[in-house]
């Protein structure tokens, strides 16, 4: 009896999408969780199934032809029907357990959020919080989180989610150092780096702070705040990380044109989910009672 021919399968397709992003066969191999051989054998199978080369092999590495492209391209929507259909499934469970993914910065995590977390741990135990932190935006509609803490004045237009409050910038000092008549023009600056280039505080430090007094760059907010608590310069910082470090003395009241919006986002598809809605009502709470200290006017601030 003679056996059918054999046909694409998914994983064939995963193959050609990894090849095609990673434009390496290693690197493939490694995302797909692979050897380099194997990945070498099966993209030579596949060629030989389909009856023409999908890639040309440069110095640079491994280039789509347009049989490729159109394989490729299919294998992307293929897996966008797969991850929709995956989120609307997980969008059904019918009781507030499993796990939420929480992407947010490290200053917002550890200098506000953290309290909040292990307090609504403690009054749904059956959720369990997977935390992502850094400032790269992460793709919610590939399931890289679940819910997004971030401050930002644009949100995704593929997200939905709710404004908890306005994240106030204001100038800080050390403590330990010693008062100046005019912090602002006989001060060192530190700042954050270009990372963070997107924040309005950030081009006024690059825009107005002569090179010659600007001792310092940072990739990180906390990194930035323990520079001006150990005295290495004046620079801007959140009023809910400046006003509570016992390192730091506010210089000049907060300046609207730096807010931020601090947005809690999640995908269209999962927001009715019940684990995802408990932690998004529990952080719009929690934080609103934090407001004042997060917009910078909390007693004694002004």
């Amino acid at each position: 009896m003679k056996e059918p021919a054999r046909t694409l399968a998914w994983d064939d397709f995963r193959l050609i999408d990894a090849v095609a992003t990673t434009r390496n066969l290693p690197a493939a191999a490694a995302r797909l969780g692979i050897d380099h051989s194997t990945v070498f054998r099966r993209l030579k199978a596949i060629e030989a199934l389909v009856g023409t080369p999908l890639f040309e092999r440069h110095r640079t590495g491994y280039a789509l032809t347009p049989a490729g492209e159109e394989m490729a391209a299919l294998a992307a929507r293929v897996d966008e029907d797969i991850t929709a259909v995956t989120r609307r499934l997980i969008g059904q469970a019918p009781a507030p357990a499993g796990e939420v993914r929480l992407a947010t910065s490290d200053s917002l995590l550890t200098e506000l959020l953290m309290p909040m977390l292990a307090a609504f741990r403690r009054l749904n135990p059956a959720i369990r919080l997977d935390l992502v932190t850094g400032n790269a935006a992460l793709n919610l509609s590939r399931r890289d989180a679940d819910v997004a803490v971030r401050a930002t004045d644009a949100p995704p237009d593929t997200l939905v989610g709710r404004r908890a409050a306005r994240i106030a910038w204001g100038l800080y000092g050390s403590v330990m150092v010693a008062p100046v008549t005019d912090p602002v023009m006989e001060s060192d600056w530190v700042c954050l780096g270009e990372n963070l280039s997107s924040l309005k505080v950030v081009r006024h430090a690059q825009a107005m702070v002569p090179a010659e007094r600007l001792s310092g760059r940072f990739d990180t907010v906390l990194g930035l705040a323990h520079a001006v608590a150990s005295g290495m310069g004046v620079g801007h910082l959140p009023c809910f990380i400046g006003d509570t470090w016992p390192g730091l003395t506010r210089l000049a009241p907060p300046d609207p044109a730096y807010a931020s919006d601090l947005w809690l986002l999640t995908h269209p598809d999962l927001r009715r989910t019940p684990r995802v809605r408990a932690l998004l009502d529990h952080l719009t709470e929690t934080i609103a009672a934090k407001r004042a200290l997060i917009e910078g006017t909390a007693a004694g601030m002004a």
